[in-house]
């Protein structure tokens, strides 16, 4: 039942006492001029039943598993995607990329670069069905450190204005889900940098080298796990791909060297998933696309721990996730999963279907066009199409790019059952009808798990407004917020 008694208002102490400590705890995008503004959140976390969370909890290291095997089984990746990789121009360069490094060689492992899949896998609490995951993220997979800030910041409102808190909450007897997605996805780093640094039996600092967007405004979130990192020994580096073009070489026996820093350990990329991140005019060069994507492969082909490999990105996108969708679960067997934990994962993939003339036919005339979502391959936000614009969108597509897109079952999650105060720029909105992403972090190394929760490393949740399609935290109208656990 909506509560009735809601002051639609809360104090302006409690409002800036909220908006400091978001600064002061790095949860903050970067201004265009070198100011801070804090992220927008939730004053008060979202309910989820514990049954959901703890399924959702076994099943996205079984996940990650699956397509951590599925990006290492190179000839699958390359015959599986090929068409996807005619429809879309950036995925074209990429499965060429692909193509480069690993040819038609029939092996599982590359001897080179050990992958190390930080990812995140997002997910809708569907209202009918279920959880079910909306997509993978195994390149840029961030927002590890924000999410468990915002479960910290809601225990520091639960402390501090214990009355205000526990108004906005959906049930005042729920408990807060444990978050340790910074420090969980720091360890698994960690591990990765020290076994890199083992095989080449040396002593010293080990180095960990991201690469960055130039002008990026997400830099706190980046800087809060180089601070964990640091605090664990490491050197932590930041690079834009033009800037690696003319600063890395190999050393001794694959070893990767950067110039004026040395040998490096892991290479983590929050960038390289669209064009642009490979785009530096100012080189003049006719294909600077080309000059900086061959990073890429020259990375690969270097004994580092490496997040994310072109397999791992291959392997989470929209494509594979309709292909995994539409197998049978014994299929998964031949990537290491038991019948029964393949069935588990299939309990969470939402139904996709592929473009094609037929699809766009019975989508126009016997679909419930209410029910699906248009997806193309790209990531992040306004990349799906809803609602009426469907067949608008279908009808402009030539046959030569169907492959690039996919329909998916949408999702509808349940509604806060109470209103929710959403502060953004320290500005107070009241939002009736809030609705909840969940996306969930897993680490793997070598195919392994690097937590110390069997592979799962923490949480992220982005809320939004039912009637909004776009709940990015950077763009649309999405804040932070956090889990609490009802029987």
């Amino acid at each position: 039942m909506m509560k009735t008694n809601k002051k639609t208002l809360i104090s302006q102490q409690i409002i800036e006492d909220a908006c400091e400590w978001a600064i002061m705890h790095g949860v903050a995008f970067r201004q265009a001029d070198n100011t801070a503004r804090h992220c927008p959140f939730s004053i008060a976390p979202m309910t989820i039943e514990r049954e959901v969370y703890a399924h959702l909890r076994r099943v996205v290291p079984l996940l990650t598993k699956l397509i951590s095997n599925v990006s290492e089984d190179h000839q699958f990746l390359q015959s599986s995607l090929s068409d996807m990789a005619k429809a879309d121009p950036f995925f074209g360069r990429l499965m060429s990329l692909h193509h480069q490094i690993h040819g038609n060689a029939d092996h599982r492992y590359d001897p080179a670069r050990q992958p190390l899949l930080l990812m995140r896998t997002d997910f809708m609490d569907d209202r009918q069905y279920g959880a079910k995951v909306i997509e993978f993220n195994g390149i840029a997979a961030g927002m590890a450190p924000f999410g468990q800030r915002a479960t910290e910041f809601h225990a520091f409102m639960q402390r501090q204005w214990p009355e205000t808190y526990q108004s906005w909450l959906e049930d005042t007897s729920a408990i807060p889900a444990e978050n340790e997605g910074l420090t969980q996805l720091a360890n698994g780093i960690v591990t990765a940098a020290t076994q890199i640094k083992a095989d080449f039996n040396e002593q010293g600092t080990p180095v960990f080298l991201m690469v960055v967007q130039k002008h990026e405004d997400n830099v706190y979130d980046q800087h809060l796990l180089e601070v964990a990192l640091q605090q664990q020994g490491l050197r932590t580096v930041r690079r834009t791909f033009e800037q690696l073009s003319a600063q890395l070489s190999t050393g001794a026996n694959q070893r990767l060297m950067l110039e004026g820093v040395g040998a490096v350990d892991v290479v983590y990329l929050r960038a390289g998933y669209q064009y642009s991140d490979y785009c530096a005019p100012e080189l003049n060069e006719a294909v600077c696309c080309y000059t900086l994507s061959q990073m890429r492969v020259f990375i690969e082909q270097h004994h580092i721990a490496l997040n994310a490999t072109i397999g791992q990105q291959l392997a989470t996108s929209k494509t594979m996730q309709m292909l995994l969708t539409m197998m049978p679960a014994q299929d998964y067997i031949r990537w290491g999963l038991t019948l029964e934990e393949a069935q588990l994962v299939k309990s969470v993939l939402a139904e996709m279907k592929p473009i094609t003339a037929a699809t766009i036919d019975w989508f126009n005339t016997e679909a419930t066009q209410t029910e699906w979502v248009l997806k193309n391959q790209g990531e992040g936000g306004g990349h799906c199409v809803f609602g009426d614009d469907i067949s608008q969108t279908l009808a402009q597509l030539t046959e030569a790019e169907y492959d690039a897109w996919a329909l998916m079952q949408r999702l509808y999650p349940h509604e806060r059952e109470v209103p929710t105060i959403a502060v953004r720029d320290a500005q107070v909105s009241v939002v009736n009808d809030l609705v909840s992403e969940i996306g969930l972090f897993t680490a793997y190394f070598n195919g392994e798990p690097v937590t110390e929760f069997d592979g799962y490393a923490g949480y992220l949740i982005r809320s939004k407004p039912a009637s909004e399609n776009e709940g990015g935290i950077h763009s649309g109208k999405g804040i932070l917020d956090s889990l609490v656990l009802i029987d």
